[in-house]
């Protein structure tokens, strides 16, 4: 089965009990209903000691797409789960006294065989990440660490994949060469028919004054020698004829991505933190967070983030991890 239909077009005959009559969120439910029918991913799940945290977790879990592992507190997850009515008999815990522990532990796991995807708990991203990038046992590989946004955008045709929004600062050319392949590596887990991704930035030509154009050309160049391979890649463009076809028009942009783009490229964390929230908070949308680039896919989500996301998150994770397994390579 192809997955594109989980984050490309809507199927207009799909119609299932639950979901929104004006279409929100139905992108996301056609990727979760897609992962039910694979086996679950063994998941560490890393101080899941909130409510939001530990009921994504379980629900995940529940319908299929994750086997957890919950590493944290014991009594304080139990306690949790008792007084929210979240089921977790069954369900594996490994205690650990507070969250760099329980971070350190989830990490253990990877190395170990026991989980091939990590998920976010309550802690901080930063406690996660550190456990996970550390130079002596974390779970660093030679490419470097990202983060994509899976978007749900209502009224936008296809879904999104923004990068990087949530690790690397200030990018360098290097840096964002990986930053670009382990998003093509993404769109293709998730079975993206055409991979088109527009190299942002505030213009479409290329400018000297404007490092961001510069390192988009140069990016560019790289794909043409097939440094950086799996997509159709386009850049500098500026975001509205990257995804908006008369835009591209009026402007004369003569190419396959202008218009159609499927991946977006944002020159820093800033533009790509602004871009996804904006979309999140005035578009509605919905932002499936994931991090690329280390011995497995991470699961990083956010305490404002939906059940509904983190769902669809736990589904992008399960994707990256049988990709991974199918292929040989570290996906993410």
């Amino acid at each position: 089965m192809n997955v594109a239909p989980a984050v490309g077009r809507a199927n207009p005959a799909a119609g299932k009990p639950g979901r929104d009559m004006n279409g929100k969120h139905a992108k996301y439910q056609r990727l979760i209903d897609f992962c039910r029918t694979l086996a679950p991913t063994p998941t560490a799940v890393v101080h899941p000691c909130d409510v939001t945290s530990l009921e994504g977790a379980i629900e995940a879990a529940r319908l299929g797409l994750i086997t957890p592992v919950l590493i944290g507190p014991r009594q304080r997850i139990e306690d949790i789960a008792r007084e929210h009515g979240i089921e977790i008999a069954g369900v594996q815990i490994v205690d650990a006294p507070f969250s760099h522990a329980a971070a350190a532990l989830g990490v253990q796991m990877v190395l170990e065989g026991k989980a091939e995807a990590l998920m976010k708990g309550s802690l901080h991203t930063d406690e996660l990440m550190g456990a996970v990038v550390r130079r002596e046992g974390g779970l660093r590989t030679a490419r470097r660490v990202s983060h994509c946004f899976v978007m749900d955008v209502p009224g936008h045709e296809e879904a999104l994949i923004i990068t990087d929004a949530a690790v690397n600062i200030t990018p360098t050319l290097e840096e964002k060469a990986d930053i670009l392949q382990n998003a093509i590596d993404l769109a293709h887990a998730l079975n993206v028919d055409e991979v088109r991704v527009a190299i942002l930035s505030a213009m479409e030509t290329v400018n000297p004054k404007v490092p961001s154009t510069v390192e988009a050309a140069a990016l560019c160049k790289m794909v043409d020698r097939r440094q950086i391979t799996g997509a159709l890649v386009d850049g500098p463009l500026a975001l509205d004829n990257a995804i908006d076809m008369e835009a591209a028009r009026i402007k004369n942009i003569a190419s396959p991505v202008a218009g159609r783009a499927n991946v977006l490229l944002v020159p820093d964390l800033e533009a790509g933190n602004m871009l996804a929230k904006s979309l999140s908070f005035l578009a509605g949308a919905d932002a499936a967070g994931i991090v690329l680039g280390a011995r497995v896919p991470i699961i990083l989500t956010s305490r404002a983030d939906s059940l509904m996301t983190r769902l669809a998150s736990c589904a992008v994770a399960a994707l990256v991890a049988k990709a991974r397994r199918e292929s040989g390579n570290v996906l993410g």
